[in-house]
């Protein structure tokens, strides 16, 4: 498969302050806005615009410093990437959504919803932190953050062979591992080194127990990265939450096992109509 524009036709751009944005947008009814994870881009959601597109606007941006965007500054925090959405949500006319965010993107999504909170209908976090600050020992934080910071400097090879492997169960199929790491061949170092500081660096859980809208949780059993704990505590924390646990799926849970991830959340979704 062909991974470097897989939905061609829906491609956009827009300009928001000193930022290129890129896009995808496909469908039409209720908004959904995807927000990816480090080291991906919109076309990480290829499955799931296919799919969720055939009853939701579904919009999957390039957050600054991945994909086509352009680069942040390296030191750029959880709440700048949280008003860039908001300028970028603006920018291409769409209001409140329901936002869907990814390890990193559900970091974002939850600092969006804190900063915007009438721009926000629901809430779906997958494999998401408060922050690693917030949900990670100090540890193992530190231990991250330089891992990451070296990472920066390797050829995608290398970072492939180290990374890749937390992302994914052990029997994950070898086309989901291409294809993710086509899209890691196309990151951005200050990209990368601006979204480990800003999620490195965040707590965000004096935002968990205000949270207001409809919050779902999906994890998978087999996620290396952000595992089990993280997900009881966050289910802990924000009211009424609900909690999916995916049987045999690791951290990359839409990459891996798309039609579960998939189901899950427009059964979510259906419940809100």
């Amino acid at each position: 498969m062909d991974n470097t524009y897989p939905f061609a036709d829906h491609r956009e751009e827009v300009n928001i302050g000193d930022f290129r944005i890129a896009f995808e947008r496909r469908g039409k009814g209720q908004p959904l806005l995807l927000l990816h994870g480090a080291l991906g881009d919109s076309r990480a959601w290829r499955k799931q615009i296919d799919e969720l597109s055939d009853e939701y606007e579904v919009v999957a941006w390039d957050a600054p410093g991945c994909g086509r965007s352009s680069d942040p500054p390296e030191t750029f925090s959880i709440s700048d990437f949280a008003d860039s959405l908001a300028a970028f949500n603006e920018a291409i006319g769409l209001d409140s959504a329901h936002v869907l965010g990814l390890s990193f993107g559900g970091g974002l999504a939850l600092e969006y919803y804190n900063r915007y909170p009438d721009n926000t209908r629901s809430l779906i976090l997958a494999g998401a932190y408060a922050g690693w600050a917030g949900s990670l020992p100090r540890q193992e934080v530190e231990q991250r953050l330089q891992r990451m910071d070296a990472l920066t400097k390797m050829p995608i090879e290398q970072i492939a062979e180290e990374l890749v492997p937390t992302f994914f169960s052990e029997t994950v199929s070898r086309d989901v591992v291409e294809e993710i790491t086509a899209i890691m061949a196309d990151f951005h170092p200050i990209g990368l080194k601006a979204m480990t500081f800003a999620l490195g660096n965040a707590d965000l859980n004096y935002i968990l127990p205000e949270i207001k809208v409809p919050t779902l949780l999906l994890y998978g059993d087999k996620d290396k990265r952000s595992p089990r704990y993280v997900a009881e505590k966050m289910h802990v924390s924000i009211p009424g939450s609900r909690l999916v646990i995916m049987p045999g799926v690791g951290h990359a849970s839409n990459l891996e096992a798309p039609d579960l991830f998939n189901k899950e959340v427009l059964n979510f979704l259906e419940q809100l109509e």
